[in-house]
């Protein structure tokens, strides 16, 4: 398998997690499939397997932003790292989604949060407790 085959399997995976999330949240198999964790762990496994076989076969490292980009010049490790994304994005998005439902957050107030999330990570994480502040008058449970 090429890296952009595995490329495409892992964002057509990530992206219908994020399509349960957003047009189908309350189908009990999108609670199984997104919302579990189960994409983001099988994003992970893959993660894990990229790191195991091609870390520490190239320049650089965490230390420095200048080493971080030497580490991302190898491709294998460049996709490690976007699979890393879609693998906590997805899994913050699975918790926005649970925790909204919990809390009385309507969906639709949820839906942009879930875009940003998905686009845009920390941003849509910030959206959420916005609009779940907004609802429940509380920041924190």
């Amino acid at each position: 398998m090429t890296i952009e085959v595995l490329f495409s399997i892992c964002n057509l995976l990530a992206l219908a997690g994020w399509a349960l999330l957003i047009f189908v949240p309350k189908w009990k198999g999108t609670t199984v499939i997104a919302r579990s964790g189960l994409v983001p762990l099988l994003l992970a496994t893959v993660y894990l397997v990229l790191i195991v076989v091609h870390f520490g076969r190239t320049e650089g490292g965490f230390g420095s932003l200048s080493e971080v980009a030497k580490l991302f010049r190898n491709e294998n490790l460049l996709l490690a790292g976007w699979v890393h994304y879609l693998a906590f994005d997805l899994f913050i998005g699975g918790w926005e989604s649970a925790d909204a439902e919990k809390h009385g957050v309507p969906h639709l107030a949820v839906v942009p949060c879930l875009v940003l999330t998905f686009l845009f990570g920390p941003v849509g994480l910030l959206c959420y407790f916005a609009v779940r502040t907004a609802v429940t008058k509380k920041l924190f449970n």
